[in-house]
């Protein structure tokens, strides 16, 4: 009598286990795009090593969560669709946060080629190796901005609003994922301007008045003169606006994750 009552018990403990490791599959599918192209998480400074245990984490933390309500199937199969639906889930979720900085990586583009650091950058006579100047700037102070605003928390909490929006076994709109991720791409030019604007102004500013000096004084050396002038100039302005960029990059970060869990949505 006791092996018999405890046989269905078994299966469906047997079961309940094969659930909720189809489950874990399924949720760490939707986390892993965060740990390769979402800033921060997908950062080469961190070891591959801990970012992979750093997801698995979070995926044991996401799914009890995941799975409420949820029945996941066995089948291997669909499984293996599901698993493709949930990569596409949360590479469009990381998409759209990763491309705001990418915006500003491309504004530190522009300001390098306007006041001359590109340059510096292919002709580095003391490393020798490529080096950007404002990029790496307006880098790293949009991932200060990030870790300052508690932006890690931001993400996985939309992260788990997703599975409210496209819970496990129900199928995305994939229209509007390639839309919303095509409207974060087409934003990245608009962006970038937006950040590097007040440089972009003083380096016309200052273009222009050299012209001015040099229809007054040709025997002037505009090129010699004015590219310390600009370098002074540009990094002078940089760090007057920089305060203002960091704001910028806290209302936008705060958007990027309302844009992805408005393009993430049940078909």
């Amino acid at each position: 009598m006791t092996t018999a009552a405890a046989s269905p018990l078994t299966q469906l403990l047997a079961q309940l286990g094969g659930m909720q490791t189809a489950g874990f599959i399924l949720v760490l599918a939707r986390v892993t795009p965060l740990f390769i192209v979402a800033p921060l998480f997908s950062s080469r400074q961190i070891p591959a090593r801990v970012r992979t245990i750093v997801a698995c984490a979070l995926a044991v933390g996401l799914t009890p969560v995941a799975m409420h309500g949820q029945h996941v199937p066995n089948d291997v199969l669909t499984l293996f669709g599901l698993v493709f639906k949930e990569l596409l889930v949360g590479l469009a979720f990381a998409l759209s946060i990763a491309l705001l900085f990418a915006a500003v990586s491309s504004a530190g583009t522009f300001l390098d080629m306007l006041v001359g650091f590109s340059f510096g950058a292919t002709v580095d006579p003391l490393s020798g190796n490529q080096s950007a100047v404002l990029t790496q700037v307006y880098g790293l102070v949009a991932l200060a901005v990030f870790v300052a605003i508690d932006g890690t928390s931001w993400i996985v909490s939309g992260l788990a609003r997703t599975y409210d929006l496209v819970p496990l076994t129900a199928a995305p709109d994939v229209r509007a994922l390639a839309t919303g991720v095509f409207a974060s791409f087409a934003t990245i030019f608009s962006s970038a301007l937006e950040v590097a604007a007040p440089v972009l102004l003083a380096m016309v500013i200052t273009d222009v008045a050299f012209g001015v000096v040099t229809r007054v004084v040709p025997q002037l050396n505009v090129f010699a003169v004015g590219f310390p002038v600009k370098v002074v100039v540009g990094l002078l302005v940089v760090g007057a606006s920089l305060p203002f960029v960091s704001g910028w990059i806290s209302d936008q970060l705060q958007m990027s994750v309302a844009q992805a869990l408005q393009t993430v949505k049940l078909a």
